[in-house]
């Protein structure tokens, strides 16, 4: 066996170590959701005291989830990473992944994981060239309506919905298809994690509120059960 030979069945292997750390964490029920915490100097903590707890909330509710009630924080770079099927993003301004944390982030959404980013305003601009250094040979593009993301429990027909108005700009669903999985989903000009708050936080409607968890849980839905509600 050459030399070259020995290091690619070595990546081989640690390749299907990753996916076996992350296949095990899965299947150890209950699941759990974590907020990414990453470096930059944006504030990837907005909205940690109730918009993922209620999301979970929802979800336990409307779609017997059985996630775990508490919501977990990780590191872009940390191996805990592996732990969370559904990692939710989000903040207002600068992101850097390092190069480490960019390889980390990469391995775990190959290996099974998925990231939802939502831009809560201000995070657009730097965020993009974060996800391109994750995939630079794929392509950030918006998902049809048709896609199975709108269509879960609530249907989306028109796509995502409008929590807050900030550009008047429309929402957008954007995502990263890596060999026919949505393994990243960035929720642009929707403001959908604001819309998980509790009411007093935002002074929301119960319409908006509603939609945005509703929308909430077809991401949950998808990523935990496919298209295979038996799953959970």
């Amino acid at each position: 066996m050459t030399a070259t030979s020995r290091i690619l069945k070595q990546i081989a292997a640690c390749f299907v170590m990753t996916i076996l750390m992350f296949s095990a964490s899965v299947q150890a029920q209950n699941y759990k959701l974590a907020v990414l915490k990453y470096n930059g100097g944006g504030d990837w903590y907005a909205n940690l005291t109730t918009s993922v707890p209620n999301l979970i909330q929802f979800c336990n509710n409307e779609l017997d989830a059985g996630i775990v009630a508490e919501q977990e924080v990780v590191e872009v770079g940390s191996k805990e990473l592996f732990k969370f099927p559904f990692v939710h993003m989000t903040g207002h301004g600068n992101v850097i992944f390092s190069n480490q944390e960019t390889e980390n982030l990469r391995k775990y959404l190959l290996a099974g994981g998925f990231l939802h980013i939502d831009d809560n305003y201000g995070m657009d601009q730097f965020i993009r060239s974060e996800i391109k250094k994750v995939f630079p040979e794929y392509e950030l593009a918006e998902l049809p309506f048709s896609h199975p993301i709108y269509h879960q429990k609530f249907d989306f027909k028109n796509g995502l919905p409008k929590v807050h108005e900030h550009d008047d700009k429309r929402p957008e669903g954007l995502g990263i298809v890596h060999n026919g999985r949505l393994v990243l989903f960035y929720s642009y000009e929707s403001d959908l994690g604001d819309g998980w708050e509790s009411s007093e936080v935002h002074g929301d409607s119960n319409e908006a509120r509603t939609k945005a968890l509703q929308m909430g849980a077809n991401l949950v839905q998808y990523v935990l059960m496919g298209n295979d509600p038996d799953k959970l």
